[in-house]
């Protein structure tokens, strides 16, 4: 069953088609005019579309390029009772599966249906089989085929095997922890807990009791004896994320635990023997750590074994697409909605920004638009405003002189600034430099002649009432 988009002015060919791709098994819409076919272009996905070339006083070539735009992959075949080999050409030219001339037989256009989206579905097929085999060498749980991340695979290969201990190095919300969990779960130990701790959410009176475990009447509160992290993981792993933030006494404990795979209780009089494997993680520089005298050397060279660094998304920027996809099918699953899609302009903005949260950061925003999209397909003003670039002046910020300010000579040069900035993201392509701004090409054109960056009417290419 597919979904099928009809556009057609006349009602008696929209209920004709509508009753002939009932019986052929597939959903029908159907709509008069151009409008309402662009604006379900950009809110709700089909598989085909059936487009008279002529709406009324309008083109159906419009609703061909609003399709191939927001729904590539979408099907478009028109129907026209004025077939011309230009028509057919500048259709074809545009992305038309075919061109059908009115009159026409219901065989005809049967078979024209049934080729298009068998087109359709092969086209998801090879994209299904495209995203298998390039997963082929991921780490199960993780996204992301950039050179970056497939180095990072290739290190996760070659240390699972091990009981080397093993420190994930990387900004906040790169998945450290990813990481940490693809070692464990490929290596031996599989079959074993994988006990994670944050060593920066725990008050420092009671690191040590979550690490290494108390006797009872240790401290007050301790009523019954209680095994620590390194015990519950067995032979398992325990992931100390954040090992940077330990306090320096419990940093001499955690040494003698990764040296002598013992630990002691706290308030205890016995070693107990551990035999968890180590994995840690920071987004802290630890040696510059060490040169400032908060964290042991001699603790840093224990757990900088073998290092692996997982890079940032800036330095990744392939991966974001593939990665907001990932998001898009697991939120869209939980709130139990239909897998929604990505329009190019949003896209587009989530390729430009920097992600200082990263992964987290790209996850959450993905989170958010899947929850206030109502149509089928995600516009940029569903994402976060500091991704499209409209970031509110934090409180404070901004503060007015002594003396006073020529306000509108200020205004006046953060604008040419603005302008300036978006001409040079979008090469010189001022339409483009106008979408970033959030500016109508004719207030853009408008902007630039009034800051004597251009010419009120140049001969650009660019130019053109929007």
């Amino acid at each position: 069953m597919a979904r099928v988009l009809v556009v057609d002015d006349e009602r008696s060919m929209r209920e004709y088609l509508e009753i002939l791709l009932r019986k052929m098994g597939h959903v029908a819409t159907t709509v008069a005019d151009c409008g309402s076919a662009l604006r379900l272009a950009e809110n709700q996905e089909f598989d085909l579309v059936l487009s008279d070339l002529r709406i009324g006083k309008e083109s159906g070539i419009e609703v061909l390029r609003a399709f191939k735009t927001a729904q590539p992959d979408t099907e478009v075949v028109m129907i026209t009772a004025f077939a011309t080999m230009e028509n057919a050409i500048e259709a074809m030219k545009l992305g038309a599966y075919d061109y059908v001339t009115k009159p026409f037989k219901n065989e005809e256009l049967w078979l024209i249906v049934q080729k298009a989206l068998e087109k359709h579905q092969l086209q998801r097929e090879n994209e299904s089989l495209r995203i298998q085999l390039s997963s082929r060498g991921r780490v199960a749980g993780m996204v992301g085929d950039s050179a970056a991340m497939k180095e990072v695979y290739s290190l996760i290969e070659k240390v699972a095997q091990s009981r080397t201990t093993v420190l994930v190095v990387g900004e906040s919300g790169v998945g450290k922890e990813l990481v940490a969990r693809a070692v464990h779960s490929k290596g031996p130990r599989a079959t074993g807990p994988f006990v994670p701790i944050n060593c920066g959410a725990i008050p420092e009176g009671l690191v040590e009791s979550e690490l290494f475990g108390h006797v009872r009447g240790a401290f007050t509160g301790a009523t019954v004896d209680r095994p620590g992290l390194f015990k519950a993981a067995g032979g398992g792993t325990i992931f100390l994320d954040e090992v940077g933030e330990l306090p320096l006494p419990t940093q001499v404990k955690l040494l003698r635990a990764i040296q002598d795979r013992r630990v002691k209780p706290v308030g205890g009089n016995r070693d107990i023997e551990v035999d968890a494997r180590i994995i840690a993680a920071t987004n802290r520089d630890l040696a510059e750590e060490v040169k400032e005298g908060r964290f042991r050397e001699d603790l840093y060279y224990r757990l900088n074994v073998i290092q692996v660094f997982v890079p940032p998304l800036r330095r990744r920027r392939e991966d974001i697409l593939p990665l907001a996809e990932h998001f898009i099918a697991v939120h869209s699953s939980e709130k139990g909605c239909a897998h929604l899609s990505m329009s190019k302009e949003a896209s587009s903005y989530l390729q430009s920004y920097d992600w200082p949260g990263n992964v987290r950061e790209l996850e959450n925003a993905i989170e958010r638009a899947v929850t206030l999209t109502e149509g089928a397909i995600i516009q940029p003003d569903m994402l976060p405003p500091q991704i499209r670039g409209v970031q509110p002046v934090p409180e404070g910020e901004v503060t007015l002189p002594p003396g006073g300010i020529d306000l509108q000579a200020y205004l006046d040069a953060l604008e040419r600034r603005f302008l300036q900035m978006a001409l040079v993201r979008a090469g010189g392509v001022k339409k483009e430099a106008a979408k970033l701004l959030g500016l109508t090409f004719r207030s853009m054109r408008y902007r630039l002649a009034k800051q004597g960056l251009s010419s009120p009417r140049s001969n650009d290419g660019d130019d053109g009432d929007e």
